[in-house]
C-alpha cells in the first residue's frame, strides 16, 4: 500500500525523531547520510511520494519498486528519485554501505534548471548500475558532501550546490546515450517543451480519488500555452520523438499502474480520477497501453 506523500519535514521526524533547529532554513533543505548509520543494514524504505529529490548510492543486490515497476539491481546503483513518482527499495542481504543526499527545489532555486535533465523527468531512467570504479567515485562526491557540511564556512552551502550538481552530471554520463537529452536547432522548442512537460507533471501525483486531472487532450494543453495543437505536435515530435498524445497517454497509463499496483481504489474511482467518464474507456485505454485489462494487472 503507498503511503502518503512525505515531506522533508516528515522525513526528519520518522527517521531523526526531531527537526533540525533549522529547518526552514538552508540546512533543512539539504542534508547528506551514511547509509548504513542511518538506515542499518536490511530496513527497507517504504513506498510512498515525497516532496523532495535524493540520490542514493547503494552497494549490492537490491529490488527498486519505482512507479509501476519493480526492478532486481543486481550490481552496485545510483537511485535518483523524482518527487513526481513513489518508489522504495529493499536491501537483498547485509552489510550495506552507500550514502544519500536529500534537498528540495527551494535549496537549487536560481542555481541551474536542474528539473530539466531527463533524469528528472517521468521518462528518465532513475536507476543506474555502478561497476566498482564508477561506485568509488561517486561515493568520493559524497565525501565532499560530507565534509563541506560539517564545515564553518560560510558559503558551504554554494559549494554543496556544486557537488549536487556534480552529482547529477555524474548520473547523466552513466545514462545511455539514446536517453540522453539531444541538441535540437531552436531553443524555443526545448521551452515549449520544458512548459509543456511541467503543466503535464502539475497533475500528478494522485493522491485521493477525489482529486481529477483537469488536462487530458492536445488541444488543451496547446490552449494553455497559448500556441496551436499542430505547432505543439511538432515541437513535441523533434525534442521527444513522440506526439502530443502519446506524451500524454504514456505519463497517465504509468500513473495508472501505480494506482493499481499500491492502492485499493476501485477501477471506477481511478478511471474518474484519470479523466475518464466511463470506466470503460479507462480500461479499453489500459489494455492498449499495457496488454493487460486492469483487473488483471492488478492480480
Amino acid at each position: 500500500m503507498m503511503e502518503k506523500t512525505m515531506g522533508l519535514e516528515d522525513f526528519y521526524r520518522k527517521k531523526m525523531g526531531e527537526l533540525p533547529g533549522d529547518i526552514l532554513r538552508k540546512t533543512g533543505q539539504f542534508n547528506v547520510f551514511r547509509l548504513r548509520d542511518y538506515f542499518g543494514t536490511t530496513k527497507a524504505m517504504p513506498y510512498s511520494r515525497k516532496d523532495y529529490y535524493k540520490i542514493s548510492l547503494i552497494s549490492g543486490e537490491n529490488v527498486v519498486h519505482y512507479a509501476d515497476k519493480t526492478l532486481k539491481v543486481e550490481e552496485n546503483m545510483l537511485l535518483v528519485a523524482n518527487p513526481q513518482v513513489p518508489y522504495n527499495w529493499e536491501p537483498l542481504y547485509e552489510d550495506k554501505t552507500g550514502a544519500f543526499c536529500v534537498f528540495t527545489e527551494d535549496f537549487m532555486n536560481g542555481f541551474g534548471n536542474f528539473k530539466d535533465y531527463p533524469i528528472f523527468q517521468s521518462s528518465g531512467t532513475p536507476i543506474l548500475s555502478l561497476n566498482e570504479t564508477d561506485f568509488k567515485r561517486i561515493l568520493a562526491i559524497y565525501e565532499k558532501m560530507f565534509s563541506e557540511i560539517a564545515s564553518v564556512y560560510d558559503y558551504k552551502y554554494d559549494l554543496l550546490r556544486n557537488l549536487v550538481f556534480e552529482l547529477i552530471h555524474e548520473a547523466l554520463k552513466l545514462q545511455p546515450a539514446s536517453l540522453q537529452k539531444n541538441k535540437t536547432e531552436s531553443k524555443a522548442s526545448d521551452r515549449i517543451t520544458s512548459l509543456f512537460m511541467e503543466l503535464l507533471e502539475r497533475q500528478f501525483p494522485i493522491e485521493n480519488p477525489l482529486q481529477q486531472i483537469k488536462l487530458k487532450s492536445a488541444g488543451e494543453f496547446a490552449y494553455h500555452l497559448n500556441i496551436h495543437a499542430n505547432h505543439l505536435n511538432r515541437v513535441l515530435k523533434e525534442t521527444t520523438g513522440k506526439t502530443t498524445s502519446q506524451v500524454i497517454n504514456q505519463r497517465i497509463a504509468i500513473e495508472a499502474r501505480a494506482l493499481l499496483k499500491h492502492t485499493s481504489w476501485n477501477i471506477a474511482e481511478i478511471s474518474w480520477s484519470l479523466g475518464f467518464e466511463d470506466p470503460s474507456y479507462f480500461i479499453k485505454f489500459f489494455k492498449k497501453a499495457s496488454d493487460a485489462t486492469p483487473g488483471n494487472f492488478r492480480k
